[in-house]
């Protein structure tokens, strides 16, 4: 692919919008900008779409995070002529620790698709969501519900009920605590509707563990508040050792996006929807917005260095692998690259100095520095019998005294496209400090799902994999884990970065700070505005579930 990169002639040479990266800020952020019709090319060193958003087929996916760890550490280099600065754009490895372990898996590499990003779903009414509809990239996709959630609690897996009617049919809830979570949904509901009880502003800055205890909430009812519904990271109930505190104001938002989002879509049972073929068709929706909007896509094709103004420092330009400079008034950059000095201080766009610029809002206590933990296991039986799309919550302190952050599980089946029939991918993911405090907790949610988890004895990616020895009839028939930082947002002058996926399992604050970034970008310019959608008319074109 280098040697063809190295022939293309890209024309035009200059443009209002270049992208390096085709993730998903990215690419959102290209079909914004070319809807209010801005020039845009779109670059990506990768052979495929969706950078760290990607879906892949297992080799593609293992060779990728196996390329991860082989990055080598170079310094930056700048030189300068009468008219620009050239800085060299230098890759680093944003992942870690990567291990596999596997049995015999007697299935082709490519009828799996397997998220880099997992687990991730969409709320049925999500911003982003209401996104794909006004931008059109919803011509572009179909979704699948997840019909069930669980929480683990006390060894075992209770089912969370979604609605009114599963809270009555619900057999795992007293009749006191069905009665607090009713009288608890009718008080949000209150809150955000037109009449009723509303909650005071005090309360609403207040942390919401304290406000649920103000309430008498049963344990067990606060659990599912807190770890399913409002999907706070940290414990919440020993403050000393929370890193983030969830605001009653966002917990009971979360609450109302939930419950607005079961039975939102006819054919949909819960509050969650995954796209079939997986996450990354996401960013490819919104590519093929920009593109059929003008936007000029290119892939294979790797930028090598970034051109400043030699007089003002001001970025004008990329160099390709080619040799090509080609010019752009904005730049947004993969957050998988940094660069060498060009100013007085250093333009590596997460550095600590720009902090200042950061623009996303987290929500649930990811920070710069943290990591995510990160596993995917290919299974031979569902979790639980006659579900093939569900969602397991581990709360903090659920699967041994010293696990700090929830631990996510999203297992899904082949009515998404994702995997043969018979088989099921599981993903998991908790937020940690450190891959040995990640692993301990992704290890430990998978020997409590499984009679017979996977080996312990990971052997590290970085030697040659060997197969490990199989049970004679193994659940667990092949599984990866690895860390991966966790960057945000930032903006320096025209030059920007875009974010890594977060610990999140929905979009919010990704699109939010995506969005402010465009407004940083383009500050006259509307974000999609409601009559931007672009009527496709092709045959092969789905729809939303």
């Amino acid at each position: 692919m280098a040697d063809e990169s190295s022939s293309i002639v890209i024309d035009p040479s200059s443009y209002d919008l270049i992208v390096v990266g085709t993730g998903l800020p990215e690419s959102v952020l290209a079909a914004a900008a070319a809807s209010a019709g801005k020039s845009v090319l779109h670059l990506d060193p990768n052979s495929f779409y969706a950078s760290h958003f990607a879906s892949l087929p297992l080799s593609a996916f293992s060779s990728f995070l196996l390329s991860q760890l082989n990055i080598p550490s170079e310094h930056s280099q700048s030189s300068h002529s009468d008219s620009a600065t050239v800085a060299d754009l230098i890759p680093r490895s944003l992942y870690s620790h990567v291990d596999f372990s596997y049995h015999s898996l007697q299935q082709p590499s490519g009828r799996f698709s397997l998220d880099l990003s997992g687990p991730r779903l969409l709320l049925s009414a999500d911003p982003i969501v209401d996104l794909l509809l006004r931008s059109g990239a919803s011509n572009y996709l179909e979704f699948r519900s997840v019909s069930m959630s669980f929480m683990y609690l006390d060894g075992r897996l209770l089912p969370v009920p979604h609605s009114r009617e599963a809270v009555f049919k619900d057999r795992s809830l007293g009749l006191t605590e069905k009665t607090h979570l009713m009288r608890f949904f009718k008080l949000a509901r209150e809150h955000f509707g037109s009449e009723g009880e509303r909650i005071s502003e005090e309360d609403m800055e207040s942390p919401f563990i304290e406000f649920l205890e103000k309430q008498r909430l049963p344990p067990k009812i606060k659990a599912i508040i807190l770890y399913v519904i409002a999907m706070a990271d940290y414990d919440q109930e020993c403050p000393e050792l929370s890193k983030k505190l969830v605001k009653t104001k966002d917990g009971m938002e979360s609450l109302a996006l939930h419950s607005s989002s079961v039975g939102r879509f006819s054919n949909g049972l819960g509050a969650y929807i995954y796209p079939i073929y997986g996450q990354g068709e996401l960013p490819q929706a919104f590519c093929r917005c920009a593109a059929v909007r003008g936007a000029l896509y290119v892939l294979s094709m790797p930028v090598t260095a970034l051109l400043t103004d030699s007089d003002y420092g001001h970025y004008k330009g990329v160099r390709l692998a080619s040799g090509q400079d080609l010019f752009g008034h904005q730049l947004i950059v993969d957050p998988s690259f940094t660069a060498s000095p060009l100013f007085s201080g250093s333009l590596d766009l997460h550095h600590e100095s720009f902090e200042s610029s950061n623009m996303i809002e987290v929500r649930h206590g990811s920070s710069p520095g943290s990591k995510v933990a990160r596993g995917v296991c290919i299974i031979r039986s569902s979790i639980q019998p006659d579900l093939s799309n569900l969602m397991v919550v581990f709360p903090p302190r659920s699967l041994y005294t010293e696990q700090l952050t929830s631990v996510r599980a999203l297992q899904l089946g082949s009515n998404v496209a994702i995997c043969p029939p018979g088989l099921f991918i599981l993903y998991l993911s908790t937020l940690c400090d450190d891959a040995a405090q990640g692993k301990k907790s992704l290890h430990a949610a998978i020997n409590a799902l499984f009679p017979h988890p996977a080996p312990k004895n990971f052997e590290s990616s970085s030697q040659a994999v060997n197969e490990v020895e199989a049970d004679a009839n193994p659940i667990v028939l092949w599984s990866a884990m690895y860390v991966q930082e966790l960057t945000e947002h930032c903006m320096l002058d025209t030059l920007s970065s875009c974010s890594m996926p977060d610990g999140n399992l929905d979009y919010r604050d990704l699109l939010e700070s995506t969005k402010k970034l465009f407004h940083k970008m383009y500050p006259q310019e509307e974000f999609f505005p409601e009559n931007s959608a672009y009527k496709d008319t092709e045959d092969d074109v789905g729809s939303s579930d």
